[in-house]
């Protein structure tokens, strides 16, 4: 895992969009398409405005979701509102590049295997995503897999629904899935989030955000955030100053 360290929210947003837009630019210059996945929440907002600004070929982007909240279309805690002003409505990408995940169907686990079907048609069986966005919470849940929760021990599907945190219910890629992905961009803000971004840089975490591969990830974090996973480089220790005392000679 790489660590890149900006001054600022703001600044570290604009490191993050470069980073997903330049990786996007690659896959398609080799696959002609690329597949990204968001996730939700208001902290990748700043991130999101900036890569709509990046000048890519968006043609070709497909963008799925990492996680929604079980609640109907249009509602204001859905995840999918947000995705479409920035990136469809004020943005660059075409409607139909925007995967939404089904969390208003009334049979949850059948729609979540559907948008694991979705991810394949572009992303291939099993699927591979070119980049997928992530974030962390100050419980080391990361997408929507809380601690404790059955979703993480998901293995077969990539797609699942959680229990109930927080009031509401869960459609979120799994573990698996974001093991495959070919990059993972973790972008996270905030002093609250110190002590947990450290844990996750340093490896070996128990918390869910452990369990994601480290290999092609970025930590993109403000000052803030990595305020205890960036280690002040010591002083370099200078040696001794050799002092030369003449030799007095015996007066004659």
């Amino acid at each position: 895992m790489r660590l890149e360290v900006a001054r600022t929210p703001d600044a570290a947003a604009e490191v993050a969009a470069r980073l997903v837009a330049t990786i996007l630019g690659v896959a398609i210059g080799r696959r002609t398409r690329a597949s990204l996945a968001l996730s939700g929440g208001t902290s990748p907002l700043p991130m999101l405005r900036a890569l709509a600004r990046e000048p890519i070929d968006w043609s070709a982007v497909h963008v799925y979701q990492v996680d929604e909240r079980v609640v109907a279309r249009g509602d204001s805690a859905r995840n999918l509102g947000a995705l479409d002003e920035i990136l469809v409505w004020r943005g660059p990408l075409p409607r139909r590049n925007l995967h939404p995940m089904w969390v208003d169907r009334a049979d949850l686990p059948n729609a979540a295997d559907s948008y694991g079907e979705e991810l394949a048609q572009v992303a291939g069986e099993p699927p591979v995503l070119d980049v997928v966005h992530l974030g962390l919470g100050t419980d080391g849940h990361t997408a929507s897999l809380f601690p404790g929760d059955p979703a993480l021990a998901v293995k077969d599907r990539s797609v699942a629904v959680t229990a109930e945190h927080n009031g509401h219910r869960r459609m979120t890629l799994t573990i698996p899935v974001l093991n495959r992905a070919r990059n993972v961009i973790w972008f996270v803000t905030g002093a609250d989030k110190a002590g947990v971004v450290a844990d996750l840089y340093a490896g070996g975490s128990p918390f869910p955000a452990g369990r994601v591969a480290r290999r092609r990830a970025v930590l993109v974090a403000d000052e803030a955030a990595a305020r205890e996973a960036v280690v002040p480089r010591r002083r370099r220790r200078q040696p001794p100053r050799r002092v030369v005392v003449p030799l007095r000679t015996p007066e004659k």
